[in-house]
This record gives C-alpha cells, structure tokens and sequence, in this order.
C-alpha cells in the first residue's frame, strides 16, 4: 500500500481524492481494510465500522478516468510486491472488480 500512496501523492488527478494532508492514515485504512477482508484480523471493522465503501467514495466523482489511474498506480504497487503468481491474480482480480463498483459518474466531466 506504500508504494500505491507514493504515487497518488504527486498525482494531479487523484490526489485531490484524499483531503488529508498526510496520506498515512488512508493508507492505514487502506491496509487494515484489506488485511480484514482477505480474512484477517477485524481491525477495519473494529475501528470505523462496516466498511461500506460505495457511501466512504459517494463525496468524490469518480468516473472512468479516476478508476484507469487508481488501477494504474495499484498494478505498479501489486507488481512491486511481487506476490506469488496466483496472489497477485486473486488480489488483482479483486482490485479491479472494486474499482469498476467504486464508479459513481457514467463518463468524466469535459
């Protein structure tokens, strides 16, 4: 998830996504949200509640271009990692499906 928030930092599109000045805690969230769904520890839930991620996304328009350049920056942080083969397919296969349920705009703004 470092790597992921490294590049959304000095992104122009996707910064203004994450209000807070410091990306550490997103990428905490980010991290315990996901350590919890692929079955660990309730952390996630246990702090901030059911995750519904489709309401926490609802404040910022997300439309094909942001999704493109989310899943851009997560395929350069998921290939980094170099996961074992079938991980990475699990967790890209995730990452994407994620990504097109997050699109709450049919098309960007011109």
């Amino acid at each position: 998830m470092h790597r992921f928030y490294e590049l959304v930092a000095t992104d122009d599109l996707m910064r203004p996504m994450y209000p807070e000045e410091d990306l550490g805690p997103a990428e905490d969230r980010l991290r315990m949200f996901l350590v919890q769904y692929w079955g660990g520890p309730t952390t996630y839930s246990d702090q901030r509640g059911h995750p519904r991620l489709r309401m926490r996304h609802a404040p910022f328009p997300i439309g094909p271009a942001a999704r493109d350049r989310w899943l851009q920056h997560m395929r350069t942080a998921v290939k980094e990692a170099r996961l074992a083969p079938l991980h990475e397919a699990t967790l890209w296969d995730y990452l994407e499906r994620a990504a097109h349920a997050m699109l709450n705009i049919p098309q960007d703004p011109a």
